[in-house]
């Protein structure tokens, strides 16, 4: 059951992180869940580092270092993916 959490937490916060970056992301659907799920390892790895991952009520301040996680996991995914793809169609 907590990979199906972290698959719909990875997939909304892959979406808002699509949404946050200007111009049009060229990552498929599968790849936006597997990088909104890095952002958010990485945004509670920051969260832990800065000592607000457990605080009373809602973590605002962890989910907010998630989804700046996930924009910086998407956007520079996003480069890595195009270069990859625009690589391959010039070796082919």
């Amino acid at each position: 059951m907590m990979w199906l959490w972290a698959i719909i937490v990875g997939l909304v916060l892959g979406l808002i992180a699509k949404a946050i970056i200007p111009g049009k992301q060229k990552i498929p659907l599968w790849l936006t869940v597997i990088f909104g799920m890095l952002g958010s390892v990485l945004g509670n790895w920051a969260a832990t580092g800065l000592g607000v991952n457990e605080t009373g009520g809602i973590d605002w301040i962890r989910h907010l270092l998630q989804l700046a996680g996930a924009v910086l996991v998407v956007a520079i995914g996003d480069r890595l993916w195009v270069s990859m793809r625009s690589r391959r169609k010039h070796v082919a």
